[in-house]
């Protein structure tokens, strides 16, 4: 019987030749920015027959193509954020001769605010730099065969960083974790070399990502306003608010879970009615002590929920409080019994004169051009330096914006709740969506002047056809200085 599995199993599979070696003579290109010499990673040189070829973590692009080695060719160049000077004819045209073995350099400019640092998730992110000989300070595989991540969420936990994303694909079939993926990763990690990620994978086969939040009704299981809190006892604990639903539908079912150190996962300790919108962990959580208390709140995009920082207070549905405008005294107000107000709802306010102008928080503005801002998605922290609140938002655009889902902005408040007046756009992403950004304050640098924050880069709702290739569906990292003179519009 066992002869006869192995009969079959040998017809399944593919047939390989064994012992032959081949050699690929690479031809190197250096993308690099033009004023400090740096790779810069997701540049992309396209022929005109189509073939393309996009710059690793560390700007390489290993090139071979039989037929056109060892003479004159030419590449056009694009690139998120970037640009390269066009020739007579208007093209942003690179050209070298592709010698085996040799190297030529591309310098482009880097005309985003923020620095692009590179993918942080998914497999190669030094792929070309591998392939040309060079030394990476990351594997460029794991061993799971993970593709893809979606929108990330972080904290310190364990004095370890603590990981969770959501749905995961995977290289053995196309469907991939659709029940929140997490992993581990040392305190002190540097984001600027890649993240060394340890993830949670299931007993006895290391190859299988563990769902960290197995449901057995169908549909993705998604967890957002992830926190550590310490209880009574003193013990560390780690919560996040959860959803399952069946798509970009309504949620089939709402709650809180908790992180079981022993089982390795998460567990539902607090469910909620899946009509629920705000008492519950959402968006991104921060901490911050006021005159009202020690609070948690939760940017979704804007902070207008929040909870005592109690484990107690935070599994129950009947403290949250909800920040609301009332018309009658013309005063915002932290309230238990009716829901937020937000951005769009002020708008309305705002144009019935139901609300004075002075009291709008959410009306960000373009310091240039006087538009308003329609935020999607934001990231709120405390920031040591500028001693304010910053925000990383992605807008909602429409169709006269570079992409409908892809422009980064920085805004700032004294207050965590806001207002929020004026915003600098600090990176685009045309014709391609970069959503779910979070900001990683426990990267923060030079007490604060240097921020990290990441946010998921895919063609999906951008109408774009065409995916970036290694890059699409995964995280991608930006370094931001504020003492940039072009952050100065923030500061009037």
């Amino acid at each position: 019987m066992k002869r006869w599995l192995r009969y079959l199993y040998a017809l399944l599979i593919p047939s390989v030749a064994l012992g032959e070696r081949c050699a690929i003579p690479f031809f190197g290109i250096r993308v690099v920015e033009e004023s400090t010499g740096v790779g810069v990673p997701l540049v992309e040189l396209r022929m005109i027959h189509g073939a393309s070829w996009v710059s690793d973590h560390a700007g390489w692009i290993a090139f071979h193509e039989p037929g056109l080695m060892d003479r004159e060719l030419s590449w056009l160049v694009s690139g998120p954020g970037i640009s390269y000077p066009k020739d007579g004819f208007g093209y942003a045209c690179f050209r070298a001769r592709s010698t085996p073995g040799t190297v030529a350099i591309l310098r482009v400019r880097q005309n985003n605010i923020a620095t692009r640092i590179g993918r942080v998730t998914g497999q190669g992110l030094y792929r070309d730099s591998e392939l040309l000989g060079k030394a990476v300070p990351l594997p460029n595989g794991n061993g799971i065969g993970l593709l893809g991540q979606d929108s990330v969420q972080a904290v310190e936990y364990q004095d370890k960083l603590f990981w969770l994303w959501g749905d995961t694909s995977i290289a053995r079939y196309p469907l991939g974790n659709f029940q929140t993926t997490s992993a581990w990763t040392a305190r002190d990690a540097d984001p600027e070399k890649g993240l060394r990620y340890d993830y949670f994978t299931i007993p006895d086969s290391l190859e299988k990502l563990r769902p960290m939040l197995p449901l057995t009704d169908p549909g993705a299981v998604w967890m957002f306003g992830l926190l550590s809190q310490r209880d009574a006892q003193g013990r560390e604990r780690l919560f996040a608010g959860y959803s399952r639903q069946q798509g970009l539908v309504p949620a089939d079912e709402k709650g809180i879970a908790e992180f079981s150190a022993e089982k390795g996962r998460f567990e539902v300790v607090a469910p909620r009615d899946k009509n629920e919108s705000w008492r519950m962990p959402m968006g991104h959580a921060v901490r911050v002590t006021t005159a009202a208390g020690d609070h948690w709140y939760f940017s979704a995009p804007f902070a207008h929920v929040r909870v005592r920082a109690d484990v107690a207070d935070l599994l129950r549905d009947d403290v949250y409080e909800m920040l609301r405008f009332d018309p009658d005294s013309a005063q915002w107000q932290w309230q238990r019994d009716l829901p937020p107000t937000t951005a769009a709802e002020e708008k309305i306010l705002l144009e019935k004169k139901l609300m004075p102008a002075t009291q709008a928080r959410y009306q960000i503005r373009e310091p240039q051009t006087g538009r308003v801002i329609r935020v999607h998605g934001a990231s709120i922290q405390w920031n040591e330096w500028r001693k304010r609140f910053v925000m990383i938002a992605v807008q909602a655009g429409d169709s006269s914006d570079p992409s409908p889902l892809g422009e980064v902005w920085y805004a700032e408040s004294s207050a965590i709740d806001g207002p929020w007046t004026t915003a600098v756009k600090i990176a685009t992403h045309p014709a391609y969506s970069y959503y779910n950004p979070i900001h990683h304050r426990f990267f923060d640098r030079e007490g604060g002047r240097v921020i990290y924050f990441e946010g998921t880069y895919t063609k999906e709702f951008s109408g774009q056809s065409h995916a970036t290739p290694r890059y699409d569906y995964n995280q991608l990292l930006y370094r931001l200085d504020l003492g940039d003179a072009r952050l100065r519009p923030i500061s009037r």
